[in-house]
């Protein structure tokens, strides 16, 4: 068994580079020897065709998918990290030493299971520093990424080299500050009452192979309340759960959103569109206020509406339950109803325009009852 093919077997086994040392404690050869001998089998493999190449990292040594095959290969290669997650890893290299605190505010909640997971991998190291905590790279990660050394100046210089060349600043933004947001097509209205341009339509609940692509990318993903175990299984980044039945909820939807995405909202789209909600709603309770009526909701999202209108409810009261008829545990949802609330299912337009017609239903249902 020859030198060059222990080293040749070290470099394919190891998965990262290789130390000088650690080649001649595994060779048992002096340092001389073993330079020489990854020399010859750099030469080998550069000068054969082959989809492999060893580079030289100084006094380190890695073997590695050339690059015009590393996309070829994405389909069988073991999907290390996810975009997110390398995002985070960008952010980490970029800015460090990064206060913990620093990052979270930047990339959001979803980033302490990134950094859970990229200090497990030995990418990144955490020291206590005051309250919070100080991270950084490893020279693990020099050797992941086929750097020469773990300098976190060089580093910087090289995100930026490679984010320059594909894609100019837009680039550099995205990966070492701007989230990106993935919204579900009801959702997509939001988007705009909070001033946000930069997001991409998807639907989570059941995407297609293609979509799932482009949810694992998604920093931040907006969906329904109560789908988060259908979504997250397809979606590594912050998952964002909103309510739109009421208008006190879309109030709530915009508020967290302006507090999880307040770089990417425009704070005076946020302000005029909660002006616009509270001032609606008033209009609608104003006008509830001469129902004598009273009302026995069939489920909790008409309860919602009714207590937001003031309306007094009873088990006597004239009976409204949404549209749908049936729930999806198969159960009759208001037989019998006087008046049916649109969903979802019936309804078409923005969010406001779908909350106005669920207040209308019921304003309008119970006035004709009136006269």
């Amino acid at each position: 068994m020859s030198e060059l093919e222990i080293i040749e077997a070290a470099l394919f086994a190891a998965g990262r580079a290789v130390s000088l040392e650690k080649l001649m404690k595994i060779t048992g050869k002096p340092k001389k020897n073993v330079s020489s001998a990854v020399r010859e089998l750099m030469g080998a493999y550069s000068s054969r065709m082959s989809g492999l190449e060893i580079l030289d990292l100084g006094d380190r040594y890695v073997m590695q998918v050339k690059p015009e095959y590393s996309e070829l290969m994405r389909e069988v290669a073991p999907k290390e990290l996810s975009a997110p997650k390398l995002r985070t890893l960008s952010m980490i290299a970029y800015h460090q030493p990064l206060l913990q605190s620093d990052l979270i505010e930047m990339r959001g909640s979803g980033a302490y299971d990134h950094i859970k997971d990229l200090i497990e991998r030995g990418f990144v190291e955490s020291v206590p520093c005051g309250r919070s905590r100080q991270l950084s790279t490893t020279p693990l990660f020099a050797d992941y990424f086929g750097l020469k050394k773990n300098d976190p100046k060089a580093i910087k210089e090289k995100i930026i080299e490679l984010l320059r060349a594909q894609g100019g600043q837009s680039e550099i933004n995205l990966w070492v500050g701007k989230k990106t947001i993935a919204v579900t097509p009801m959702y997509e209205s939001l988007m705009k009452m909070c001033g946000i341009k930069d997001y991409f339509v998807v639907n989570a609940y059941c995407p297609s192979k293609e979509e799932i692509s482009r949810l694992l990318e998604a920093d931040v993903l907006i969906v329904t309340a109560g789908y988060l175990d259908t979504v997250k299984q397809h979606c590594d980044g912050e998952i964002l759960e909103v309510r739109s039945t009421t208008f006190g909820d879309l109030i709530e939807a915009i508020s967290l959103i302006s507090e999880e995405l307040s770089d990417e909202v425009d704070p005076e789209s946020v302000e005029n569109t909660l002006r616009k909600i509270r001032e609606t709603r008033e209009k609608y309770v104003a006008s509830a206020m001469l129902i004598e009526k009273k009302v026995k909701p069939a489920t909790d999202m008409v309860s919602k509406i009714v207590n937001d209108l003031n309306i007094r409810i009873s088990t006597e009261g004239i009976l409204i339950a949404p549209d749908y008829g049936t729930s999806g545990e198969g159960v009759s949802i208001g037989k019998g109803a006087k008046i049916l609330v649109p969903t979802h299912r019936s309804v078409e337009g923005d969010l406001l325009e779908r909350v106005y017609q669920k207040y209308d239903s019921i304003i309008e249902g119970l006035k004709n009852f009136e006269d």
